[in-house]
């Protein structure tokens, strides 16, 4: 049995070799099936689209023809459409969702503008407040003597406040009008004693505030031109008492010493 199943396969093998060569080498055609009777029929009804149009005799007329192109062609006729020819689109209508998204956008910005013109009315107002302490202390230290002065202002200011505070006790059994104006008087007074460059820069500041109000400057104007005129009189009527004084003094003692020199 062993010696038999070996023998096939020897046989085997050279005849299928064999039969692989000789397919290789000496191919068969191999035929298609002939198209059915029906499938013909359907091909050679079937036009080719690439046949040269058969020209058709136009029938012979007086009228003219218009050309494909021309103005006068009537709008049926015409190949092309214009645009106004064409079917308009309807609008679609907004959804819902769209009017929502829009809400939504109209309420963003709203709330986007109000909350820029609260920033800016925030920065506005520390801005004015910055400004407000930058000019109240530069003000403040403009008020202050310079070195080369050589004034203190803390003596300086004591004396005045005491000046001030005896012109109160001075008008206290005075009547209102003495009581308000007398300290005050003296206070100024001794202020451009002690302190007379410090005055003079308190004044100087006064004065920018009052040129706001014309009036008021005017007023302070007039003030102190009869200020400055009764000072001038007072100090001429003064050295006008001072010298009569001298003169009747002087008098009187050369009466007294020829009196003293006859007694003698």
């Amino acid at each position: 049995m062993a010696a038999r199943v070996l023998l096939r396969q020897r046989v085997a093998a050279p005849f299928m070799a064999a039969t692989l060569v000789g397919g290789a080498l000496f191919p068969s055609a191999a035929l298609a099936e002939a198209p059915q009777p029906a499938q013909d029929h359907l091909l050679l009804r079937k036009k080719p689209i690439y046949d040269d149009f058969e020209e058709t005799p136009f029938p012979k007329s007086t009228t003219p023809i218009p050309s494909p192109i021309s103005d006068t062609t009537p709008a049926s006729s015409k190949p092309f459409p214009e645009p106004e020819d064409e079917q308009q689109v309807v609008p679609r209508r907004p959804t819902p969702t769209d009017r929502l998204a829009a809400q939504i956008g109209k309420a963003r910005l709203f709330l986007y503008k109000q909350a820029v013109s609260a920033e800016d009315g925030v920065n506005a107002a520390v801005d004015r407040a910055f400004n407000l302490e930058r000019s109240f202390t530069s003000t403040i230290a403009s008020l202050a003597p310079s070195r080369e002065s050589g004034e203190q202002l803390m003596p300086g200011l004591v004396y005045v406040l005491v000046a001030s505070m005896a012109g109160s006790i001075i008008a206290r059994n005075r009547n209102i009008i003495l009581r308000a104006s007398l300290p005050i008087a003296l206070g100024i007074g001794a202020g451009w004693a002690v302190i007379p460059v410090t005055m003079g820069n308190v004044s100087n500041l006064l004065w920018t505030y009052e040129q706001r109000f014309p009036a008021v400057a005017d007023t302070h104007l007039r003030t102190r031109e009869g200020i400055q005129r009764a000072w001038y009189m007072t100090k001429i009527h003064a050295e006008l008492g001072k010298t009569y004084v001298d003169d009747k003094v002087s008098d009187a003692r050369d009466v007294i010493e020829d009196w003293v020199k006859k007694g003698k």
